[in-house]
């Protein structure tokens, strides 16, 4: 590549055909491409560097608390959690239905880490995804009307493609929390996917938001068209410690909670 045509595609900003194109040079000197195929595999370098970049943003806003994948999960320790199922969701079908889902069971059962795997798909298949817990949801209605500024938080959870709700149930929420939350969900409701992931049963979501008119709002929306999944047995995180140890911890993490 000679320097005109290296400036050029500096100024056009076409990063990813100036880190292959000594290569397709090669290629096309040898007599193994046409004119067409060389430009064709030019641009897709580029179009792949850019789809890289755009993935890399989005899973940066995301605000993932972990990265999680699918082939990271250790199916085999609880068989309470049907593989094909979350894998069905990993298609990313309930997305563009829209459909919700809703993680229910113990803590440390594999909820945040699968409804993070799943956002982590989702952004690899095309769409925008934001992950919050419940308390991060709160915080950011809290202040922005403490700024006169909802409308604007509020604006940042009905974009997104896919909105995960995590750690509904940890403890108890400051008042109001309910209003916040039936606002989003009745606002994304058959419009866009939500996720929410929760280690207390429904019928405690009344006491846990403070207002039991707001929680019944928010399930019959929510489950209206979710999936619920429910994630019995031993602690995920626990799982290499023996059932004494791992009992004391799920007692005192009960505990905390309350």
């Amino acid at each position: 590549m000679n320097d005109t045509v290296d400036q050029a595609l500096r100024k056009l900003r076409l990063s990813g055909a100036r880190q292959t194109i000594d290569l397709r040079l090669q290629e096309a000197g040898s007599g193994r491409l046409t004119h067409l195929e060389f430009l064709e595999l030019i641009l897709q370098d580029e179009l792949a560097v850019r789809d890289q970049r755009l993935r890399q943003r989005r899973v940066k806003a995301a605000g993932f608390r972990e990265m999680r994948s699918l082939d990271g999960f250790d199916w085999s320790f609880n068989r309470s959690i049907r593989r094909k199922q979350v894998y069905d969701l990993a298609t990313c079908r309930f997305i563009d239905e829209p459909r919700d889902v809703l993680f229910l069971g113990p803590p440390g059962t594999g909820k945040s880490y699968l409804s993070q795997a799943l956002g982590n798909e989702a952004i690899r298949s095309g769409y925008v995804v934001l992950y919050r817990s419940i308390f991060d949801l709160v915080r950011d209605f809290m202040h922005d009307e403490a700024m006169s500024g909802q409308d604007r938080v509020l604006a940042r959870y009905l974009k997104p493609d896919l909105l995960i709700i995590d750690d509904m149930g940890m403890k108890r929420l400051p008042k109001q929390s309910g209003e916040y939350l039936l606002e989003v969900i009745l606002r994304r409701h058959e419009v866009k996917a939500t996720i929410m992931t929760s280690n207390r049963p429904l019928e405690d979501w009344g006491r846990l938001v403070g207002d039991v008119p707001s929680a019944t709002a928010i399930l019959d929306r929510f489950l209206h068209h979710a999936e619920v999944i429910d994630t019995t047995g031993r602690s995920y995180r626990l799982r290499g410690r023996s059932s004494r140890p791992e009992q004391a911890s799920l007692d005192a993490e009960e505990t905390e909670e309350h």
